[in-house]
């Protein structure tokens, strides 16, 4: 067997050991500076400044992410994997007992007033030539994942339309923002998505 066969014993232990805390920190810290400053400057803004707005070394910054392209799929990637975390946690609550109606509808808030927050950064992304479809493809699946175990388990308990699936949620959740963007700052937060919602129930939780 060739010494080229695979790599040094030493070289797989260290690419396959987890961070340390206190790199997770480090790299949770750029993630959520460069968050904030796509979102507002756009995505001219250099890695170095990035670094300083985070209280990280520059070097800290090119390990986690080489490249700014690493750093914009790392941003939407993680948001993506928190919203996946909120809808196991709605599941989990629905195997405790919880009410399975509620549980999909809270999390179908959740997930519109999360993209309406983040939808600038989105658009900055968009808009910089960056392939989210590419750079997000297994967290937006897992996503998608988990929605569509929230709406069958709100289907089987008759709180959601059984003629609704996952495809039309991702449609209505793009509406949805659409449509509290529109309304402004003045709106009730969150007051276009109940309505929206309220189309999706059946007529057991309607009421009258």
């Amino acid at each position: 067997m060739s010494a080229m066969s695979e790599p040094p014993p030493e070289v797989t232990a260290r690419e396959s050991r987890p961070l340390r805390a206190d790199a997770r920190r480090n790299r949770a810290r750029v993630l959520e500076a460069a968050r904030e400053v796509f979102a507002a400057e756009g995505l001219a803004v250099p890695l170095d400044e990035i670094a300083r707005r985070a209280g990280v070394g520059a070097g800290t910054v090119y390990r986690h992410f080489p490249t700014k392209e690493a750093l914009f799929e790392a941003v939407v990637t993680d948001r993506i994997k928190a919203l996946t975390e909120v809808g196991r946690e709605a599941l989990a609550d629905i195997a405790a007992g919880g009410d399975p109606g509620e549980a999909f509808f809270g999390y179908l808030a959740v997930v519109v007033a999360d993209a309406g927050t983040k939808m600038d950064l989105a658009d900055a992304l968009v808009g910089a030539g960056v392939d989210l479809q590419r750079a997000t493809l297994d967290a937006a699946g897992d996503l998608r994942g988990a929605l569509g175990e929230l709406l069958a388990r709100a289907q089987s308990a008759d709180a959601v339309r059984t003629d609704v699936d996952v495809a039309d949620l991702h449609a209505l959740v793009a509406g949805a923002v659409a449509a509290e963007r529109s309304r402004g700052a003045g709106a009730r937060p969150g007051r276009l998505t109940r309505i929206i919602s309220d189309g999706l129930r059946t007529a057991r939780t309607t009421g009258p």
